[in-house]
């Protein structure tokens, strides 16, 4: 938690949220916002909508070759490290969809020409592809190839229009990239890795990157002595040093879907017993919104908007008793805050 500043919240910025946490899954902006509220103080959901407005974040397809949020000047040595092992891993996939490497890389050029100093829709986009005489059927064929040209490093997510998202020019939309080497970025992943998720070990970092287990241990050694070793319940593991000295864990957090607290390990033992652990996960790797106490996941919860109010409904695992309920009710209250609504929590009678 004090690693991935659940306890102690960057201010003022979402980029620099964005930027310690390496990237946050980004599937769904709405989503997405959630996931920086607990790590920032001193912004509110609209602030993750100008980030994204204004290219200080960016979303493209990074770890595990799912969309992520990330901060601009990563996202050019994000894509060059990550984007050919998932671009070669997705190929027999894209192959099911009419979507050969060739045909890909043609339709990839096109878009280069379409997108030029303009931005369009998914939809919009291959509609054009298609008007210049490249086959693109129907269904999934579009989200993966939009996918291939953003892990070419060619276009990524750019100004929402409404709830729609649009498509840019990489070298147009981001005007901050840093470029690194093959090893330097893969060392820099790592570093930034442990650095906010420690102590995590090799497997952790396999898991969150989606880079197979052998380079994953390449790019921990690399760095290794940058951080302080320790002995987990899963094995060796790495840590800030001086992260041990840091103050206490806050009370109770009120976390969303798919956050890193419990995406971003292999082993999420150290918060989550086992027997809760299909309330959280079902399968299919999404992961619902959970009550955490002490560090600990004691329930989840879902809310319900209502024009200008949202309840928040939570399910304990087990009773929680009356000491947590003035810290989530203060959660509840910041939630509110954030995205500028009433607040209501809502227990159970027996919680």
């Amino acid at each position: 938690m004090r690693a991935q500043r659940l306890t102690a919240p960057i201010r003022n910025s979402v980029p620099d949220v964005v930027r310690h946490m390496v990237g946050l899954q980004a599937q769904d902006t709405r989503m997405t916002r959630l996931l920086v509220r607990p790590r920032a103080s001193g912004v509110d959901a609209a602030s993750v909508d100008r980030a994204c407005q204004d290219a200080s974040v960016v979303r493209t397809w990074a770890m595990r070759g799912t969309l992520h949020m990330v901060a601009a000047e990563d996202l050019r040595w994000l894509v060059d490290l990550l984007g050919p092992t998932f671009i070669a891993r997705s190929r027999p996939r894209r192959r099911q969809l009419g979507l050969p490497d060739e045909l890909c890389e043609d339709a990839t050029e096109v878009m280069v020409e379409l997108l030029a100093g303009r931005q369009l829709s998914r939809a919009a986009l291959v509609e054009e592809v298609r008007a210049r005489g490249v086959p693109v059927q129907d269904g999934q064929a579009h989200a993966h190839l939009v996918a291939y040209a953003a892990m070419r490093g060619v276009i990524c997510r750019g100004p929402d229009r409404g709830d729609e998202p649009t498509y840019a020019l990489v070298n147009e939309w981001v005007t901050a990239q840093r470029k690194l080497g093959p090893d330097e970025g893969l060392a820099e992943l790592a570093r930034r890795y442990l650095t906010a998720h420690g102590p995590a070990g090799v497997e952790d970092f396999a898991t969150w990157s989606g880079l197979p287990v052998g380079q994953a241990r390449r790019a921990i050694e690399a760095v290794a002595e940058e951080f302080e070793e320790t002995a987990t319940v899963v094995g060796k593991a790495w840590l800030r040093p001086g992260r041990r000295r840091e103050p206490r864990a806050r009370v109770a957090l009120l976390l969303g879907h798919f956050d890193p607290y419990l995406l971003d390990y292999r082993n999420r033992e150290f918060a989550l017993d086992p027997a809760f652990a299909k309330r959280v996960q079902a399968g299919g790797g999404f992961i619902q919104p959970t009550v955490v106490v002490d560090g600990q996941v004691v329930g989840t919860w879902r809310q319900r908007r209502e024009r200008e109010r949202v309840t928040i409904d939570i399910e304990p695992f087990r009773p929680l008793g009356p000491a947590a309920l003035p810290h989530l009710e203060q959660e509840a209250a910041d939630l509110g805050r954030y995205l500028d609504v009433d607040a209501v929590l809502r227990l159970p009678e027996s919680g």
